[in-house]
């Protein structure tokens, strides 16, 4: 009877730890050869989500003068989009969903008049400063 018991435990079938071993540096070499590939996708996709939040702001900016007969000023902000600063023929809000921060957490920079044209609305990227490659680029309404 012993042996019978014996038997019946041996006869179980699982994977050897060479087998484990095996299966996990196959899986850590397509870890390595695909992540690289596309973890910069992922920054291009906040470039991309940036850019369609600035165009959205844009708009809004645009109803505003539209109403008002003036972009809000550099001090009133972009709060001026959700809140009435004071104007007389302000129809707000302009934006649904409150003022947005960009992908990274950052809120985006407006300023009224703009180097660029009538206003300037950017966010500064992933590092949060000025210039910078890849997904630390900035992002603005004037390209």
């Amino acid at each position: 009877m012993n042996l019978f018991i014996y038997k019946e435990i041996n006869n179980k079938k699982g994977f050897t730890l060479v087998e484990l071993l095996v299966v996990m540096v196959i899986i850590g070499l397509l870890a390595a050869l695909v992540g690289p590939r596309l973890f910069p996708k992922l920054g291009k996709g906040k470039q991309a989500a940036a850019k369609a939040q600035i165009e959205l702001l844009g708009q809004a900016l645009d109803q505003y003068r539209l109403d008002v007969g003036f972009y809000p000023s550099t001090e009133q902000g972009l709060n001026a989009l959700i809140t009435n600063p004071g104007v007389e023929k302000w129809e707000g809000p302009y934006l649904k969903k409150g003022l947005p921060v960009d992908p990274w957490g950052k809120h985006y920079v407006y300023q009224q008049p703009g180097s660029h044209g009538e206003y300037d609305l950017y966010s500064y990227g992933r590092d949060g400063s000025p210039g910078g490659e890849g997904e630390d680029k900035d992002v603005a309404s004037w390209e």
